[in-house]
């Protein structure tokens, strides 16, 4: 067993000590077939993310960024930084990052005691797994657009109307939905936050199959499902106030540092190789090197960009900024070129397709050529949508343009 700190102990680390007890304790807690499933490049396989929950909420490091008062560990913006960049080299799975990065934070945020003191626990836990219903078939960037009413009846919302792209709907315990409770007036201002269980009657969930053929995206509808009113965040009609706040934590996290971090390292690790062809190493060849270390310059800034950003919003300071948005198309951008690069770097092995499968998480058996590369074909694949979704890029340069230049 790795030797056990309390949060506040681990916070007073210095920063290579901190890591080095990071490393410890991955090393102690988290089995070997685990991280290589995760490692393979695949989508989280659910048994794996509430094992390691569950893990790190026995210390309470489970909500990583959120406040000491809420089960949150206290640690500085490095030391989060650390740990989440360890934990993601290491091949640790990740929490349910809807509920942690999401929803949990607008709960302790906006939500009354008694939502607080039911949801949040559970998240901490893992037993609650969340969704998020934003997307509608006609509102996407154009989130302000969507039609999914709730109507108020005595001491429930009774719900109607479908959302789209809803990631891991289908083991997922409940979903946060923005739902339309007004017409009148501006349409953002007609908009409430509602916490709803999956288990209601009346919710069909429909798969969607990517074109690296899992099953991550859904179609979610809702026919006369009732929604207590107690499960509202914050007061009626004022979701979408709520919602550009968890929107603005969306974009900060899908900044995607470590993941790329990863990428890089694998990329190195493919190139490093013989190749199939007997052309020697690809590491070795200048001009894939340089476009490797232009990638890497780039992730460099990237990362100081992101460090800079969670500080001014840990000081509040500089809430109006486009940062938020800057790190959502350049994080993504740059997670798409450095998937195209280990494409590349694979060759022919990138070829061979795999049959359909719920939820891969190891090559087929019959795989042919280098298994490692059904995973790098499949993260590729799946982040196509990556300039896409948490508002597409388009969408972020308009935002970022309009709070630049509105001086």
């Amino acid at each position: 067993m790795s030797e056990t700190l309390t949060s506040e102990a681990m916070d007073a680390l210095d920063d290579e000590d901190f890591r080095r007890r990071v490393r410890a304790f991955i090393a102690a807690e988290l089995p070997p077939e685990m991280a290589a499933r995760t490692l393979l490049g695949y989508h989280p396989h659910k048994p794996d993310v509430e094992f390691w929950t569950a893990k790190l909420n026995e210390r309470g490091w489970a909500a990583l960024n959120w406040p000491v008062e809420y089960g949150g560990t206290g640690w500085s913006i490095t030391k989060r930084h650390i740990f989440d960049e360890e934990c993601y080299l290491a091949g640790c799975p990740a929490v349910n990052p809807q509920a942690f990065h999401l929803v949990g934070p607008i709960i302790y945020a906006i939500g009354n005691d008694a939502q607080k003191e039911f949801f949040l626990p559970r998240i901490r836990s893992g037993e609650h797994f969340w969704a998020q219903g934003f997307s509608e078939p006609n509102a996407g960037s154009d989130l302000a657009s969507l039609q999914t009413r709730a109507v108020r009846d005595g001491d429930d919302y009774i719900v109607n109307g479908q959302k789209i792209w809803t990631s891991e709907a289908q083991y997922c315990d409940w979903v946060f939905c923005l739902v339309r409770t007004s017409t009148e007036g501006k349409k953002q201002a007609g908009i409430s936050f509602l916490l709803v269980d999956l288990k209601s009657p009346g919710i069909t969930i429909r798969p969607i199959i990517g074109i690296e053929g899992g099953h991550v995206l859904n179609e979610v509808f809702f026919e006369d499902v009732r929604v207590p009113v107690a499960n509202r965040i914050g007061e009626e009609n004022k979701g979408w106030t709520y919602a550009k706040q968890l929107l603005g934590a969306e974009r900060t996290f899908s900044a995607v540092v470590p993941r790329c971090k990863g990428l890089v390292a694998r990329i190195r690790a493919i190139a490093a190789g013989n190749g199939s062809s007997g052309a020697g190493r690809l590491i070795d060849d200048p001009h894939f090197a340089r476009r490797l270390a232009q990638l890497e310059i780039e992730l460099m800034a990237h990362e100081a960009t992101l460090l800079r950003v969670v500080a001014e919003e840990e000081a509040q300071v500089n809430q109006n900024s486009p940062t938020p948005s800057i790190l959502k198309v350049k994080g993504t951008e740059l997670l798409q070129k450095l998937g195209a690069l280990a494409i590349e770097a694979l060759g022919e092995h990138a070829l061979p397709h795999y049959a359909e499968s719920d939820y891969l998480i190891e090559p087929p058996a019959d795989a042919p050529g280098d298994p490692a590369a059904y995973g790098v074909v499949s993260d590729f694949l799946y982040h196509r949508s990556a300039t896409i979704y948490g508002g597409a890029n388009e969408v972020q340069r308009n935002i970022i343009a309009a709070q630049l230049l509105a001086g």
